[in-house]
């Protein structure tokens, strides 16, 4: 059955499909030794698909990992220089693997690593319901009006936000701890609206991403995703446009 390339690379580990996309632009994918173009269909089953002139590997067991990310180290690849630690240097496993849902240097938590480009693509759209949930750590007590502009979604960047649930966890001297649950991933969209409330973050922790949980990991200790995270994951629906 002929699908989408980029559908197809993606699924053999080689990113995102907004990723592959740009490896078609860049004219690295070829099919039976024909340059690819962005759009074109193929059957992996029958057809000969190369990136950079060597074939994609055949259907494969994909790796899931679920990483407690401390605070300091890069969710990317880094600039090369080797001056700070990758989230992909903590988890000492062979292949591909690239992390799902990205945290600023200064933020800790949850993070997902896999190889599976078509589940990337699932839990980054935001097409579908996957929730994110945070604990914050920010400075004062937000007030009832506070929380509830929050909730009800603020403007960045000319566009406002979408509802956020946004509770009370732990109140201390001059500081509150929150509870925060996001349904889209706008860049440090947290940090930005809590300083624009007047509360700003200290510390920043996702204990959440969909069914899976940060639980008991330590900062830079990581597991594989379980058989029912995993079921939960890839069973996600779409939002009607």
């Amino acid at each position: 059955m002929e699908e989408r390339l980029q559908k197809i690379l993606a699924r053999a580990g080689f990113g995102s499909r907004r990723a592959c996309e740009e490896l078609i632009r860049q004219e690295r994918v070829a099919v039976n030794g024909e340059i690819a173009r962005l759009g074109q269909k193929a059957d992996p089953r029958r057809d000969r698909i190369t990136v950079d002139g060597r074939q994609i590997p055949a259907d494969r067991p994909y790796t899931y990992v679920a990483l407690h990310k401390p605070r300091g180290v890069l969710s990317d690849e880094g600039d090369g220089s080797g001056r700070l630690q990758t989230v992909r240097e903590l988890v000492p496993l062979p292949g591909r693997l690239f992390p799902v849902g990205r945290l600023d240097l200064r933020s800790e938590g949850l993070i997902l690593l896999t190889d599976d480009g078509e589940l990337a693509h699932r839990l980054t759209h935001p097409r579908y319901e996957h929730e994110k949930e945070y604990h914050v750590y920010v400075s004062g007590h937000p007030s009832d009006e506070t929380l509830k502009k929050w909730r009800g979604g603020v403007f960045l960047d000319g566009r406002r936000t979408a509802p956020a649930d946004v509770s009370v966890l732990r109140r201390e001297r001059d500081r509150t701890w929150l509870r925060v649950i996001l349904r889209e991933g706008r860049k440090r969209q947290i940090r930005r609206v809590a300083a624009m409330l007047g509360h700003p973050v200290h510390r920043l922790v996702r204990v959440r991403i969909g069914p899976v949980r940060l639980g008991d990991l330590r900062p830079g200790q990581w597991r594989r995703l379980t058989r029912r995270e995993l079921a939960q994951l890839k069973k996600a629906k779409k939002r009607a446009t």
